[in-house]
């Protein structure tokens, strides 16, 4: 299964969900004030980037390091895809990493849960590493998707409450399974091109 940057731009935005991370979004920034809440989303943002980037530039010595096939990795990311897929579908509007407990903390958020592992989390870091892997020589596509995913979370991160005022709970609802549908394929495309290599292109 072979990208281009705008198929890599829309997968990474689909795994990334930053319009169905609305209602996590919101519950992390309640306790951030409003005047520092535009500089608390970037600097997520950035840390997310940084993590993921590091994922993408390195994918290829992290597969040889553990001696994991393109194949396998392919499987495992279209099975992350398809778990987080599902949640997104199921969880009637909530987020995927959201948490149980009512209770509230009034610290701003700082790496968690935010940059790691709401935006630079497992299906992310599995998504680049498949990017790098299958397609080293278009690296700089994949810096410049991954770039502009996270520029476009920056901004509904920081535009949250806005957002969902904007938009109300049932829109909100509504992108997040259809995002979750759309996710949902891809993650068969990539478990079904996963073991056609390992069945048929094999030795």
């Amino acid at each position: 299964m072979s990208h281009s940057f705008a198929s890599a731009l829309i997968l990474l935005l689909l795994v990334l969900d930053p319009f169905g991370s609305l209602p996590v979004f919101l519950s992390a920034m309640r306790g951030v004030a409003p005047g520092r809440r535009l500089r608390v989303a970037l600097r997520e943002a950035c840390i997310a980037f940084c993590v993921l980037l590091g994922f993408l530039l390195a994918g290829e010595g992290f597969l040889k390091l553990m001696r994991l096939s393109e194949r396998s990795l392919e499987v495992a990311g279209g099975v992350i895809l398809l778990m987080v897929a599902i949640r997104m579908i199921f969880n009637s509007g909530r987020g995927i990493f959201d948490s149980d407990d009512p209770a509230q903390p009034a610290r701003e958020p700082f790496i968690f849960p935010l940059a790691v592992p709401l935006l630079a989390g497992p299906s992310a870091m599995a998504t680049v590493l498949l990017l790098a892997s299958r397609q080293p020589a278009q690296m700089v596509e994949w810096i410049g998707a991954l770039t502009v995913a996270i520029a476009v979370c920056a901004a509904v991160l920081a535009a949250c409450s806005r957002l969902h005022r904007w938009l109300g709970e049932s829109v909100v609802s509504a992108m997040e399974k259809l995002m979750g549908l759309v996710l949902t394929a891809v993650a068969v495309e990539m478990i079904l091109a996963g073991l056609k290599r390992y069945f048929f292109d094999a030795g």
